[in-house]
């Protein structure tokens, strides 16, 4: 069993105790996204795929913070903000700016040394990206950063 399931399963133990309803139904919704990709293709998941599933997740809470607060509910848009620190608790330590400097700085010059440009290069480059800074990075801010350094 990976190390980061076995920190959610002992985090729903301890909002159990703590009688933290709230809590408790973040991570029983997160286990149940990862026990369904588990019996989905049949194997335990490592802590890198249940990272990503995380951020899956934490990507999903986001948009429905921004759909609510334009929509003018404030107290939905709450709830699912609480959602989405008990999430981020989960992922790994956020990488500093000049680490992410540096991963594009780095990624930019293996494709270019591979001779690939344009839309080609974005791809390859966030691809590399998305390894390299899986869970430490929001890949969305990742993304403009990249293009703007391609451009």
């Amino acid at each position: 069993m990976s190390e980061l399931k076995i920190r959610i399963a002992d985090a729903v133990k301890e909002a159990m105790r703590a009688k933290a309803a709230d809590r408790l139904g973040t991570l029983r919704f997160l286990q149940a996204a990862i026990k369904q990709r588990e019996v989905d293709e049949r194997k335990d998941l490592t802590d890198a795929e249940v990272t990503a599933i995380i951020e899956k997740q934490i990507k999903q809470r986001r948009e429905s913070i921004a759909a609510f607060e334009k929509a003018g509910r404030a107290e939905t848009a709450a709830q699912e903000t609480a959602e989405l620190a008990v999430l981020k608790e989960f992922l790994p330590q956020a990488a500093t700016q000049e680490e992410v400097a540096a991963a594009i700085d780095a990624a930019v010059a293996e494709v270019s040394a591979q001779g690939v440009s344009g839309a080609q290069a974005m791809g390859k480059v966030m691809a590399i990206l998305k390894q390299a800074l899986a869970g430490r990075a929001d890949m969305s801010t990742l993304s403009a950063q990249v293009k703007a350094k391609l451009n």
